[in-house]
């Protein structure tokens, strides 16, 4: 069986990018939500994220930048300490992609794609109500990525959760109630209602 070898340290960053989120697929998506020192709020999708420990339960998220500065969201959680997650649904996916467009640095996301910002119970940084489920998170750390040190990996504690009764069974989540989006590449996603069971061994 033939394979075609890439050797990344001589390969274009876009190549790079490409192989990477074409290969490891399907990714959950961070919809960061973070509050500027005036009040105001900001919003934004991240698929390099994930959930990395649940004891203690730790989320993070790498925001790359724009051509002259970290991205919004690493820099507010990074300045506040605080940021929310808010789960991605189906029904909420076409507002998630409204807000990974390209705004100034002052745009109120929330507005841009008809969100209803909510407050967090505690911490100071907004959720999406039409979300079904958030997450309210306080930042450990942040990694500087690369030698620019533009990419920011926000390491945050999940301290509290929000979750509509509906998606859930006790504290197990109705993964069909929830539908779930993932981020394949380019602009595809995928949902979670074709799911097969492998058993695991003892």
């Amino acid at each position: 069986m033939s394979k075609r070898f890439f050797d990344l340290s001589r390969t274009e960053t876009r190549d790079n990018y490409k192989l990477l989120s074409g290969l490891v697929v399907p990714r959950p998506i961070g919809w960061i939500g973070t509050r500027r020192e005036d009040g105001s709020n900001n919003l934004a999708p991240f698929s390099f994220f994930n959930v990395v420990s649940s004891n203690p339960p730790v989320v993070l998220f790498s925001a790359g930048s724009h051509p002259d500065r970290p991205k919004d969201s690493s820099t507010l959680a990074e300045r506040t300490g605080e940021f929310t997650v808010n789960i991605v649904s189906e029904e909420v996916v076409e507002a998630m992609s409204v807000t990974s467009g390209s705004f100034t640095a002052d745009a109120d996301e929330f507005e841009i794609a008809g969100l209803t910002a909510m407050e967090g119970s505690v911490v100071d940084a907004p959720l999406v109500a039409e979300s079904p489920a958030n997450l309210e998170c306080r930042v450990s750390q942040v990694v500087e990525l690369g030698e620019a040190g533009l990419t920011r990996l926000v390491v945050g504690d999940v301290v509290a959760i929000h979750a509509e009764e509906r998606v859930l069974d006790g504290t197990r989540v109705d993964n069909d109630a929830l539908r779930a989006v993932g981020r394949m590449a380019g602009n595809s996603y995928i949902g979670t209602k074709e799911r097969f069971e492998v058993t695991r061994p003892n």
